[in-house]
């Protein structure tokens, strides 16, 4: 029998620029919280639209401070103030950070919760600031129990998303579209999941259009097989009301006819229940399939 690794799940959503992956952030946080989970939704794309594409008002989301930028917050848990020079400081490499949530989070709806962490920059040159760690701290150490998830919408690419930042991730949403330059970055996406020890990888393809036939052309042309690089394949259709509902996309899943709502709501119930991982010959190939 497997067992969970955690009762709750930790999902990592990435890919190229421009591909929809905040709006895909915000809708899964959406179903998931509206099926009783307890959701927290991380922002930590430095353009900060998940607030609006969750209903955020413009004022209220004008408002908020991402966590890199809570000076008193930083120097309370690591011990320096942002800014300051950290050469011969003593700081706190694990801080506590409990109570990040409930401090600097923001309540959105029932169930739902939003945290915007300013974007994480890989510290160069044995620079280690007091940001950088309260910020892998809170990603790494936000505490998981039954019933919970963590939404994490990333700045594009995953090169940014190291070792440290990847542990306790258990799935990897790489979104695309069906162009030929997403599927490239979505496959390279992938390899740098996995090589983060991240289990389960999967491609959402965004704005598919009726009868496409552009994936199955990508895989011949590049001789990648997405059964062989991805643990699951979500198509997503092309949905014109978003455009009507932007910046509130998150409104879509309201529209219960829309195939893009279905398919959602199929990808969020892969999240909520994934394929095991735990026997010993698991590979990325055992576990695909596709969600029209």
């Amino acid at each position: 029998m497997c067992q969970p690794q955690s009762p709750g799940f930790r999902v990592v959503i990435t890919g190229k620029g421009g591909v929809g992956k905040t709006t895909l952030t915000s809708c899964l946080a959406t179903v998931l919280a509206r099926n009783g989970i307890n959701v927290l939704a991380v922002d930590e794309d430095p353009q900060i639209n998940l607030p609006n594409a969750l209903g955020v008002g413009f004022e209220a989301a004008s408002r908020i401070v991402p966590l890199n930028r809570h000076a008193d917050y930083i120097e309370e848990k690591t011990g320096i103030r942002p800014g300051r020079s950290g050469w011969g400081a003593m700081f706190k490499l694990n801080p506590d950070v409990d109570d990040v949530v409930s401090r600097l989070g923001l309540r959105v709806a029932e169930n739902l919760n939003l945290l915007v962490m300013g974007t994480v920059k890989q510290a160069g040159g044995g620079c280690l600031c007091a940001e950088n760690v309260l910020l892998d701290a809170t990603i790494r150490h936000l505490a998981l129990r039954g019933n919970e998830a963590i939404l994490l919408d990333t700045q594009a690419g995953m090169e940014h998303f190291g070792r440290a930042l990847a542990k306790g991730f258990g799935q990897c949403v790489v979104v695309a579209d069906s162009s030929y330059n997403a599927l490239s970055v979505a496959s390279h996406s992938a390899a740098l999941a996995r090589q983060s020890g991240i289990p389960l990888v999967y491609l959402v393809v965004n704005r598919v259009l009726p009868g496409g036939a552009r994936l199955a052309r990508f895989q011949l042309e590049s001789s990648q097989l997405f059964k062989d690089i991805f643990d699951a394949v979500i198509e997503l259709p092309a949905e014109p009301q978003l455009e009507a509902l932007d910046p509130h996309v998150a409104r879509i899943m309201d529209y219960h006819r829309s195939a893009y709502t279905t398919a959602v709501t199929r990808l969020a119930s892969l999240l909520n229940s994934p394929p095991c991982t735990c026997t010993a010959d698991h590979h990325h190939g055992h576990s695909h399939q596709h969600a029209h």
